[in-house]
């Protein structure tokens, strides 16, 4: 199927190429959302005809996509989720959610715009690409964690592997703390111990001095 692209299409052609795509991917994705004609000799007239107001109506959306993607780029949004101490998500976060959290900052940015391979299954700052013209991408990074705390966490670099570990040092600590403090308590006792035979001889000695003066 050939068709006359309306738009720049990744790794497909530039606005007016005559380019050849599957009979699929022209009737159910180009042709309905206006993004290409079929390549007809009365179709070719009718683009050469709107070529000038489509070249002005993309140069025109190219400028918005750029301005937000300005302000878009770079930056992070926070995604709930829960998941176990491995750090697995019961579930998993998609394109939905990221587009959800970028339009609760202030963004107006929809699903489709989001290209994600696989869903995200493990917590972690992730990122993800938006396009917002089919010249204009910028990266956004989503950092799903189990709480805000743990989100800030995340944010200054450190991995899930990281608090775990951090966690396990600590209680390590603490344990080898417990077991000092029981054995200066042991040593204490085991002295007090060794002091008192001395103590109850040099009472006796005493004792029985006393007894020989009188």
């Amino acid at each position: 199927m050939h068709v006359i692209l309306l738009e720049r299409i990744a790794k497909l052609g530039q606005m007016g190429d005559v380019v050849s795509v599957k009979q699929g991917y022209g009737r159910n994705f180009l042709l309905p959302q206006g993004k290409a004609l079929r390549a007809t000799d009365a179709n070719k007239t009718v683009f050469e005809a709107q070529k000038a107001h489509l070249e002005a109506n993309n140069l025109e959306t190219k400028k918005e996509a750029d301005a937000v993607a300005t302000k878009l780029d770079g930056q992070q949004f926070i995604v709930i989720r829960s998941a176990s101490d491995a750090g697995s998500l019961y579930g998993s976060v998609t394109t939905r959610d990221a587009a959800e959290a970028t339009t609760e900052a202030g963004f107006s940015v929809d699903k489709k715009q989001i290209a994600l391979d696989t869903p995200i299954k493990e917590l972690g700052v992730h990122e993800m690409t938006v396009v917002l013209h089919p010249e204009v991408s910028c990266t956004i990074q989503v950092n799903v964690a189990r709480s805000q705390e743990e989100a800030e966490l995340q944010a200054s670099g450190k991995s899930i592997q990281d608090l775990a570990a951090e966690a396990e040092a600590e209680a390590e600590f603490e344990i080898s703390e417990l077991f000092d403090d029981m054995g200066a308590a042991a040593a204490e006792d085991f002295a007090d111990d060794e002091d008192a035979p001395a103590a109850d001889a040099e009472e006796a000695e005493e004792v029985s001095e006393d007894e020989t003066k009188a």
